[in-house]
């Protein structure tokens, strides 16, 4: 038997679980317990791929940092005492944190994999693991695979020597050259194109701070609470994240902790 348990406010993205849950059904067999934990706003993200692959949320009530960590850690300590108990569980996430759980399950006779985006795994993490595997665009190979069994082609080269060619002045028509034009118009799109950009960018940065009186007192406010605020409000989309959001502002918005950000505030000029 195999659990899969997925830390979503790590591996939050809804390309990169459903990959997951792909990779581990192709190489190890059925994943029987299927489980993602984390904040609602998180699990809103996710909540196609969860019901594509029937996976059980676990919403964590809003509360200090470590909720979704401790809430994870919890189930599989559970699910190790169980009888009979998982061949293998799989931690979808990057934290260090999960390493004491990691050694634990691993003293019980259950092997340990770990799955994760490269970037947020912690190196320190890895030797923890019986197994890591990595998704998304970053596991991407750099240069182009070598395919066994495949000859490439060559061109054969004859020994005889070539043919002159006989030209036909009589026949022959001068072809003049194609003038391509450039567009004088490319120049002043691109410039009108980034000027909507960066028009767009200041009304959505306004609008923000109209939404929420309270970052003028420059005071940490709940990252969750100003979702909430924010999706009412129409300035943040059904599946977009406000953490993304705020990342677009790094000179005006202050997110804490850097890792799992949990609070906002105003960066005061």
């Amino acid at each position: 038997m195999i659990a899969l348990l997925i830390d979503a406010d790590n591996l939050s993205s809804p390309e990169w679980v459903q990959e997951a849950v792909n990779i581990l059904e192709q190489n190890e067999g059925t994943v029987a317990i299927r489980r993602a934990y984390g904040s609602a706003e998180n699990m809103k993200g996710i909540t196609e791929v969860l019901r594509m692959k029937a996976i059980r949320p676990f919403v964590n009530l809003h509360l200090s940092k470590n909720t979704t960590d401790i809430s994870l850690a919890v189930d599989a300590m559970e699910l190790a005492c169980m009888t009979p108990r998982p061949k293998m569980i799989v931690i979808a996430s990057g934290d260090l944190d999960f390493v004491p759980l990691v050694v634990r399950l691993r003293e019980r006779g259950i092997r340990v994999c770990c799955i994760s985006e490269r970037s947020k795994l912690s190196q320190d993490a890895i030797p923890a693991y019986d197994q890591v595997i990595y998704v998304g665009a970053e596991k991407a190979p750099t240069s182009a695979p070598k395919v066994q069994g495949v000859v490439p082609t060559t061109e054969k080269i004859s020994s005889a020597p070539p043919k002159k060619a006989i030209a036909n002045t009589s026949q022959t028509k001068k072809v003049a050259p194609k003038v391509v034009a450039k567009s004088k118009d490319a120049p002043k799109k691109a410039t009108k194109t980034a000027a909507a950009s960066s028009k767009t960018a200041v009304k959505t940065h306004q609008a923000i701070i109209a939404a929420l009186p309270k970052m003028h007192e420059g005071q940490w406010l709940e990252l969750s609470e100003v979702a909430k605020i924010l999706h009412d409000q129409k300035i943040l989309a059904k599946n977009a994240t406000s953490t993304k959001l705020f990342r677009q502002f790094p000179h005006h918005f202050e997110l804490m902790p850097v890792g799992k950000p949990n609070k906002v505030r105003l960066i005061k000029p």
